[in-house]
């Protein structure tokens, strides 16, 4: 937790306190309140990509965990569900951690910030649906840093999470679209903020579209890989 907990504080509170005392309002609102939303998905989406890819990988391959399990009466489908829903559980820990951060600061403006939570559980869903794909896909751990170099660390700048999506050229707001921390961050921010969000079903479907191909395809793989 204090692992998961520590990366996206330095950012909240760094960014926050120390660009946001320099910066006027941006999307209408204090810098530090616009990052809070943004870091409290970034968190969900760090923590469940890592515990999806480097832990699970570990049981897998490594500790041939999933093997022992299967020599019970226990289908592929369930360890791979199982594995899914426990990386969302941690990552539902560390995003809430964060939430509750923010909250202390004062960046939760009404009651209604509390729909962010199972915002925090779906997002951690998606995440870790995709990463279980990579994990996979994998032959060692050093394959990981392809997904976090050309996936994690872009989404994380394209993302709405740093800055407003209109400042990115037309190109790359549409892409930008396309990308399941961009519905996360549309859920989180509104409802930190007091608001209900302008396109919520939209963003629910997206995350849950994520969630629920990326199983498919990591059970697909994962079956070729361990039943062949």
């Amino acid at each position: 937790m204090l692992g998961n907990l520590a990366d996206p504080m330095l950012y909240m509170l760094g960014l926050g306190y120390g660009l946001g005392a320099m910066l006027p309002e941006v999307g209408g609102l204090p810098y530090i309140a616009f990052l809070a939303a943004g870091t409290v998905c970034s968190s969900t989406m760090m923590s469940a990509s890592f515990e999806s890819m480097y832990s699970s990988f570990s049981r897998m391959h490594v500790q041939r965990t999933w093997d022992a399990i299967m020599n019970a009466p226990v289908l592929l489908e369930d360890v791979v569900v199982g594995e899914a829903v426990w990386s969302a559980s941690k990552a539902f820990m560390s995003g809430t951690a964060v939430f509750l951060v923010a909250a202390a600061l004062g960046l939760v403006a009404s009651p209604l910030g509390l729909w962010v939570l199972p915002v925090v559980f779906l997002t951690g869903l998606a995440f870790a649906s995709m990463g279980l794909v990579m994990t996979s896909l994998s032959p060692s751990y050093d394959f990981f840093m392809y997904y976090f170099t050309l996936a994690i660390t872009p989404m994380m700048l394209a993302s709405g999470v740093f800055f407003p999506l209109e400042q990115l050229p037309g190109w790359l707001q549409a892409a930008a679209q396309a990308l399941p921390l961009t519905h996360a961050v549309a859920l989180a921010r509104p409802l930190m903020n007091g608001e209900v969000p302008a396109s919520a079903g939209l963003n629910v479907l997206v995350l849950l579209a994520y969630a629920i191909v990326g199983l498919t395809v990591a059970l697909l793989l994962a079956r070729r890989r361990l039943m062949t």
